[in-house]
C-alpha cells in the first residue's frame, strides 16, 4: 500500500476542497495540481469518489461531474429555478439540452471531427440549425419516431412541441418577429447557462466561441458517452437522410 506524506495529503485535500466549493481553480491551483504527481493523483481520487473528473484547461482547473448521481451535477430543479421561466417542466430541459448538442455540433461539423472546424458561431446560425434539425424530427413517421423515443428514452415529441410553442403569436405582432424573438429569447437563456458554466464566450456581434473547458470536455468525454452518441447520431443522421431524399 502506498504511503503518502502528510503534507501532500493536506495539500491535495485543500486543493480538492477549493474545487468543490467553486467548481474551478485559478492559476495557483492549477500550478499545485501540475507540480506534484502525488497531489494530482490524490485530487483525482477524491474527485472520483464523488463521480467527478478534474480537467485542466488553459490557465484554470475544473471539477466536472461525470454522472447524474454526482452531488455536483446540476439538478433539473436547479435548472428550472435559475434559468428557465416559471412553470417550466422537464420538456424545457430536454429542449435546452438539444439546443446545446446542436450548438456544439456546429463547431465540430456534426461531430465528424475531434477538433473544432470553426472559430465562432452566430446566434442566428444556431437558431437556423436548431429550426432545421427539429423540423426534420417533426416530419418523421410517427411510428418510427415513437420507436426511437423508446430506444433512447428521450421524448422527442415533447421537445418539438416545446419548440413549436415558442411560435405562438400575440395579437398585433408580426408572425416572423414574434417567432424569432421568442426562440432567440430561449437561446439567450441557454447561452446564459453556458456562459455561467464557462463553456462559451460571447465575443460580440451576437457571436459565440467555445472555451478551452468546453473543447476539453467535448473531446475527452462528450462524444464518448453512450447516451450522447445515441442522441447525436439520431439528430444528424436524420438530417443527412432528409438531405439525400
Amino acid at each position: 500500500m502506498m504511503q503518502y506524506d502528510e503534507r501532500q495529503v493536506k495539500e491535495a485535500f485543500r486543493l480538492y476542497a477549493a474545487l468543490a466549493v467553486k467548481g474551478y481553480g485559478d492559476k495557483e491551483e492549477l500550478r499545485l495540481y501540475l507540480a506534484d504527481d502525488v497531489v494530482r493523483g490524490l485530487v483525482e481520487e477524491f474527485a472520483q469518489e464523488v463521480e467527478c473528473t478534474v480537467i485542466p484547461a488553459s490557465d484554470k482547473i475544473y471539477l466536472v461531474p461525470t454522472a447524474i448521481s454526482s452531488p455536483f451535477h446540476i439538478s433539473n430543479q436547479t435548472l428550472k429555478e435559475r434559468y428557465l421561466p416559471a412553470h417550466a417542466v422537464n420538456a424545457d430541459i430536454y429542449l435546452m439540452y438539444v439546443a446545446i448538442i446542436i450548438l456544439f455540433g456546429e463547431f465540430y461539423d456534426s461531430y465528424q471531427n475531434i477538433e473544432p472546424t470553426r472559430d465562432f458561431l452566430s446566434i442566428d446560425q444556431w437558431l437556423n440549425t436548431l429550426n432545421e434539425r427539429l423540423m426534420v424530427i417533426k416530419e418523421m413517421d410517427p411510428e418510427e419516431l415513437e420507436k426511437m423515443e423508446q430506444e433512447q428514452e428521450y421524448n422527442w415529441r415533447q421537445v418539438v412541441e416545446k419548440w413549436d410553442a415558442l411560435n405562438d403569436l400575440k395579437e398585433k405582432v408580426k408572425t416572423q418577429d414574434a417567432r424569432t424573438r421568442s426562440r432567440l429569447s430561449f437561446l439567450n437563456t441557454v447561452k446564459k447557462f453556458l456562459e455561467e458554466q464557462d463553456l462559451v464566450k460571447d465575443i460580440g456581434e451576437d457571436e459565440l466561441e467555445l472555451t478551452e473547458k468546453a473543447r476539453t470536455i467535448i473531446q475527452r468525454y462528450y462524444m464518448e458517452e453512450e447516451r450522447n452518441r445515441s442522441l447525436l447520431s439520431f439528430i444528424y443522421e436524420m438530417s443527412r437522410k432528409k438531405e439525400r431524399e
